[in-house]
């Protein structure tokens, strides 16, 4: 049923692990939603009969007397805060409270920029580079500080994220410059990258393929092209592209290890 609902209201098919809570609060509303239009439908076809100019000649002026209206209006609050505490703000709690440890997930920084995604990866030792906005130039566009060793074996990609499927996910959500949005209908996750800060998304991905990773804020001019890929792959599949990410760092010249690698758009 819920399936069918989001199929027939256009919201693509769920590819994420805590997904199908989403899709039912979604349900949820879609049916209340439902309710309410058939009553208040009802409502408007019953006045149009029942306060017609032929029945009530002289307008009245003092509306309806009985009570059920206002019992109807406090029944609507009521379910609605029902789903706001009841649903919405512990959904909500799950996907921003206790991330997943970062010895049991697969760890990436996504930096937005005007127009499009930067994903950095931790090399083989397993420890993400430090970053200083100072540092940025043409060559080197998330400002990795060569002189931290953890930095000489990371892999930055543009505009592509390689995932394996089954596995943790936590993104460190940043921006290097404006207010940006990343967001994966998919994976059911959205959330803002905000410059100065860094903020945690959390999902694991339970389905292989290509998604489109979208900008759900107004960041400029080019706003309508900024948009990357998330690629959810086997274990296997993956752990090849780690590898052959390594061996382009390993081959490349000093100059060249900083430059975003220009991944195959299939």
């Amino acid at each position: 049923m819920i399936a069918l609902l989001l199929e027939l209201t256009g919201i693509s098919p769920n590819a994420a692990e805590h997904g199908h809570q989403v899709d039912q609060f979604l349900e949820l509303i879609l049916w209340f939603m439902l309710i309410l239009f058939v009553i208040w439908s009802s409502f408007f076809v019953y006045s149009l009969f029942k306060f017609s100019k032929k029945k009530h000649p002289q307008a009245n002026y003092e509306g309806l007397k009985a009570d059920w209206p206002k019992h109807l209006e406090w029944g609507v609050i009521f379910v609605e805060m029902v789903l706001l505490f009841g649903f919405s703000i512990p959904l909500w709690g799950k996907r921003v409270l206790n991330p997943p440890s970062v010895s049991e997930a697969i760890v990436v920084e996504a930096i937005a920029q005007q127009f499009g995604w930067l994903f950095h990866y931790p090399g083989a030792d397993g420890k993400l580079g430090r970053r200083d906005n100072f540092l940025i130039d043409p060559m080197n566009p998330i400002g990795l500080d060569k002189n931290d060793p953890a930095s000489k074996d990371d892999i930055v990609t543009m505009n592509e994220m390689h995932v394996p499927v089954g596995k943790p996910l936590l993104v460190q959500i940043g921006s290097k410059d404006v207010v940006h949005n990343f967001y994966i209908i998919q994976m059911r996750i959205q959330r803002d990258a905000i410059p100065g800060l860094t903020i945690p998304l959390w999902f694991t991905p339970i389905k292989t393929g290509r998604f489109e990773i979208a900008c759900g804020q107004l960041c400029g001019v080019g706003h309508f092209a900024m948009k990357g890929y998330l690629v959810v792959e086997s274990v296997e599949e993956y752990n090849n592209w780690l590898k052959q990410m390594a061996e382009m760092n390993t081959d490349s010249s000093p100059a060249q290890k900083s430059v975003v690698a220009q991944l195959d758009r299939h």
